[in-house]
């Protein structure tokens, strides 16, 4: 018969293993081996001890005897565990995070109905406000599309980074008749190595530390900067020097349908200062970008140029946030594209589009707990109505009030009210007045 290994011997030989320190100091790969060592050898000895009981049985075993069994079982599981919980690689960290909003919306439209399928009748977007229609209708909208997760990878002592960002506001995906399915999209993917960033991201022409607190998904739609492309950009100190992806929108001569080219040669330049005080915080950006488009006589470049002021003031514990854009060629940056860069005349060449935006909104704690925001905005083109026809959009303004209740640190319910106005060149307008209601978690 074999030898009998005790228990109870067994039992502390293991504590006394498992407790010393001698692999405490090694580095992280001779700890994870040493881990999965630890791991292995214990399930050896609990096989050769069932074996033993099996070749030689025994009486059945006393309570204590069952709860050395469980002692030895509970640690391999607390090892498994432990081996499970370490990272892929040593010192790199995760992180999940993200919200899940649900927006509800009372919607009236002074100019005729929406269709069902316009991104209108989720977000705010000037330019497809109706205009000239002579009846109004209201609509009722709940989604949840604008829910946000995050995953963000980081190896500190190599300052690297891997980001990822999506969101549902991609329209496609499903329906609201059974499911109310929309597909994730992605927002931002980057990495990131010192000062350096390749990847998806937010324009470095836009800076996102300005956007008021509204409960729309841009709010203050038409005046702002608002863009996220691929690109690589440098940072060092308060600048920021960024190569960007290149893309024109054009009208067509007389107006019509919007023609989106990807013609240029050059890519999207910004150039940008960011300055911080104790007083807030200020921005300025250059952009320069190429404009191009494909004819029966070729190809037809034109050069824009874009500039953009930006911050906040501190007043308090309150705030006053602020932009002003503007330039000949930015309608793909500025205002979620109400106007486009620029017009084909007679002969096909481009003309670009002269464009201005701005917003300022304040933001005042009523309480710890209570909170409000007060933004105003707006937006004019400098059409040539020779060139564009008189059906393109000619200026944009919104008002923005909203309450919002911080219940917990991390769970926020707000109310808003949106007054939204636009204007074609013939002179038609429209308007929409929207009452949302949102819950937000975050996490």
């Amino acid at each position: 018969m074999a030898k009998r290994i005790s228990l109870q011997g067994l039992v502390v030989l293991l504590v006394a293993v498992l407790s010393a320190p001698a692999w405490a100091d090694a580095d992280p790969s001779e700890r994870e081996r040493a881990l999965e060592q630890r791991v292995a050898e214990l399930e050896r000895m609990v096989q050769r001890l069932i074996m033993d009981q099996q070749r030689a049985p025994e009486p059945p075993p006393a309570p204590a005897r069952d709860e050395e069994f469980e002692e030895l079982r509970a640690e391999i599981a607390r090892l498994d565990e432990e081996k499970a919980r370490r990272p892929s690689g040593p010192g790199t960290e995760f992180s999940f995070s993200g919200f899940i909003k649900h927006d509800m919306m009372y919607s009236r439209y002074s100019a005729g109905s929406t269709p069902a399928n316009s991104i209108l009748r989720d977000f705010y977007v000037p330019a497809t406000i109706p205009v000239g229609g002579e009846s109004s209708t209201t609509d009722f909208d709940t989604h949840i599309r604008e829910s946000r997760f995050i995953f963000n990878v980081l190896r500190p002592e190599q300052d690297l980074q891997a980001y990822l960002e999506f969101d549902f506001s991609a329209s496609t995906g499903g329906d609201e008749r059974l499911t109310n399915a929309t597909s994730p999209s992605i927002r931002q993917a980057f990495v990131r190595w010192g000062n350096l960033l390749a990847g998806q991201a937010w324009s470095t022409f836009f800076n996102v530390g300005a956007l008021p607190e509204n409960l729309d998904f841009v709010g203050p739609a038409e005046g702002t900067i608002f863009i996220r492309q691929p690109q690589i950009r440098y940072t060092n100190g308060p600048w920021q020097f960024a190569i960007e992806n290149p893309e024109t929108t054009v009208t067509p001569f007389g107006g019509g349908a919007r023609l989106v080219t990807d013609t240029a040669n050059i890519p999207d330049l910004v150039l940008r200062y960011n300055h911080s005080a104790e007083w807030g915080s200020f921005t300025v950006a250059g952009l320069g970008r190429q404009l191009g488009i494909a004819g029966p006589g070729g190809t037809d470049r034109e050069m824009a140029f874009g500039l953009s002021l930006s911050g906040k003031f501190d007043i308090g514990r309150n705030d006053l946030r602020w932009m002003v854009s503007g330039g000949p060629g930015i309608g793909r940056y500025l205002g979620l594209n109400t106007s486009n860069d620029a017009v084909l005349d007679a002969n096909g060449e481009l003309e670009a589009i002269d464009l201005l935006g701005g917003f300022v909104s304040y933001r005042h704690f009523w309480t710890d707990q209570w909170r409000s925001n007060f933004t105003l905005s707006a937006f004019r083109a400098d059409n040539d109505t020779d060139l564009t026809g008189m059906g393109v959009t000619k200026s944009a303004e919104s008002a923005h009030a909203n309450l919002i209740y911080q219940a917990t640190p991390h769970l926020r319910f707000g109310m808003e009210y949106i007054y939204a106005r636009r204007e074609i060149e013939s002179g038609a307008s429209g308007n929409m007045n929207r009452l949302q209601f949102s819950t937000v978690l975050g996490f």
